[in-house]
């Protein structure tokens, strides 16, 4: 019993110093784990804003004092982006016109959006429309064909003939110089005359084309 007494403390000794030196060892498989590696180089980038939005493309247009604007909004939203606009007559809408007198209206065609139009158009209605014009009207019914019409952008001019040949032409849209950037206005002016040859038949009448401007992006 004496001798078992004695070797339990030196077997003990022997031990510690391995149960010391496994301590340490997972000490730093520890540290390990948890700052990943000892020592190294490293870089990162981290992209935060990552973002792509639309532009729009809304166009207004103007009388020539700025007194009435009429933008392709006012139809509801930019979801539509297409209004009618009747407070803006391009043919001066006078109703004392006589043979040889030329009335002259001037307008601004602007776009309102962020994006830059990339084509800009002017398309006329597909009929000219005779009406009567007060209660004593002549009996002519070639009025389209008595109206001449020239419109002109600056010193271009877009178009020259009758108001006949006006709406003839709308199966291909007149092509407008230039399509403005964003924030851009052109200037437009539309000549109306009616032909002096015109006689008492052509009394008390009126004409009538509509026509649409667009912009694409």
């Amino acid at each position: 019993m004496s001798v078992q007494s004695h070797r339990s403390p030196l077997k003990r000794l022997r031990f510690a110093p391995v149960a010391i030196i496994a301590g340490v060892f997972a000490s730093v498989l520890l540290a390990l784990s948890l700052t990943g590696t000892l020592s190294g180089f490293a870089a990162s980038i981290t992209n935060s804003s990552n973002t792509a939005a639309t532009g729009t493309l809304t166009m207004q247009e103007q009388n020539a004092g700025g007194t009435v604007t009429c933008s392709s909004t006012d139809g509801g939203s930019v979801s539509t982006n297409s209004a009618t606009c009747s407070t803006i007559n391009k043919f001066g809408g006078s109703t004392t016109m006589t043979p040889g007198k030329t009335v002259n209206t001037a307008i601004t065609i602007k776009n309102t959006g962020s994006a830059n139009a990339s084509t800009f158009t002017l398309t006329p209605g597909s009929t000219c429309t005779q009406s009567n014009n007060g209660s004593q009207n002549g009996t002519a019914t070639d009025l389209c064909s008595k109206m001449n019409l020239v419109i002109t952008s600056g010193s271009t001019t877009v178009f020259s003939g009758t108001l006949a040949s006006f709406a003839g032409a709308a199966s291909s849209a007149f092509t407008m110089p230039p399509a403005p950037a964003a924030g851009a206005s052109v200037p437009f002016n539309f000549a109306v005359t009616l032909d002096s040859s015109a006689g008492n038949t052509y009394q008390g009448l009126a004409a009538s084309v509509p026509m649409t401007w667009t912009f694409t992006a």
